[in-house]
């Protein structure tokens, strides 16, 4: 990420000039440009908020600003990095760039909340954009961010996009599990998978996105609990997440026997209906979790344990999500679970 924008806040990927990170996936697309027998279709996966859908758009600005991969330009160039001056560019990161389309989650008019889905008009709607004809240069580039988000309908109508395709077109698919994509459609893209940022990468791009000092003590903190991805990090450089998360580690460093006071207070603080704090609270407990299994090797009734708490946490914690259920006993309840897989 490069900046915030004139009213403070963080670009988005389409407005994003500078990637962190993941040279050697840039090189790889690149390379493939420059061959001028470029694949079609991309699968671009990992985990989320590592700069997955920052590349697709920096690829894509590039073929929309160099059309033709045998042009000294092109051959000559070593990244896909491109002058954000140039109207391509600018045009992009406005939206107005008419052979670029971007496929995602829309408002629904009726709730003012995002859909749950990428809808099935949408992904048909490929079908005429590919067919139109192209602008400048002739290239066509669609964006899919993220292909997780894909009903069945809406899978199986971006197939028969994958099966079709007009020659001079680029699909990009943005994937945070390529491994449960539909092996149809995994078999019709070259499939580029890329790695969780250290965390001097996180620390550097989040820097970028929010203009703040990357040796700032808050920003290193939260790169280094981001786990490799940049998204997570500015999540956490919410002074609430932060403290959020000390108190969750704190009361893992009791275990088994957690102070009843901080857990009254935790279960309040988790309180509401925000998704994001329920989630930050999961993946503290799964991390926990995994590193138990790390460090339990040999001790086969103890990997019982964590394996019977992280099923049993797991799958109340959907629960809570789908059914709006109170927190605070749920937190009590993960508190309990953990107890008992480290008492043995």
């Amino acid at each position: 990420m490069s900046g915030e924008t004139n009213d403070g806040a963080v670009k988005l990927p389409r407005e994003t000039d500078v990637l962190f990170g993941h040279a050697q996936a840039e090189r790889a697309l690149l390379d493939a440009y420059k061959s001028t027998r470029i694949p079609h279709a991309w699968l671009i996966g990992g985990p989320p908020g590592i700069g997955k859908a920052t590349l697709c758009y920096r690829l894509a600005r590039f073929v929309l600003a160099h059309p033709d991969p045998a042009a000294a330009a092109v051959q000559s160039a070593t990244s896909l990095a491109l002058d954000p001056d140039r109207p391509v560019a600018r045009r992009i990161a406005v939206q107005a760039q008419h052979d670029l389309k971007a496929i995602e989650r829309v408002i629904n008019p009726d709730t003012g909340k995002l859909y749950t889905v990428i809808r099935v008009e949408d992904i048909r709607r490929t079908v005429s954009f590919f067919g139109s004809t192209a602008g400048e240069g002739g290239w066509r580039v669609a964006i899919v961010d993220a292909v997780d988000d894909l009903g069945r309908e809406g899978a199986n109508a971006l197939l028969k996009v994958l099966e079709e395709p007009p020659p001079r077109t680029l699909l990009l698919l943005v994937s945070h599990s390529p491994g449960r994509e539909l092996p149809t459609i995994r078999s019709r893209c070259r499939r580029l998978l890329v790695r969780g940022l250290g965390d001097d990468d996180v620390a550097a791009a989040a820097a970028a996105a929010t203009g703040r000092d990357a040796d700032d003590p808050e920003l290193q903190e939260a790169a280094h609990a981001a786990g490799g991805s940049v998204g997570r990090a500015l999540a956490l450089l919410d002074g609430a997440a932060l403290a959020l998360r000390r108190r969750i580690l704190d009361l893992f460093a009791q275990l088994p026997d957690p102070d009843p006071l901080a857990l009254h207070a935790l279960g309040d603080a988790l309180g509401g209906t925000d998704p994001a704090t329920l989630a930050a609270f999961m993946d503290l407990v799964n991390d926990w979790l995994s590193a138990q299994v790390a460090g339990g090797e040999g001790e086969k009734p103890r990997l019982a344990r964590v394996a019977e708490a992280w099923e049993k946490v797991n799958r109340n914690a959907r629960a809570v999500e789908a059914f709006n259920l109170e927190r605070k006993p749920f937190v009590f309840a993960v508190f309990g679970e953990l107890a008992e897989a480290v008492r043995g």
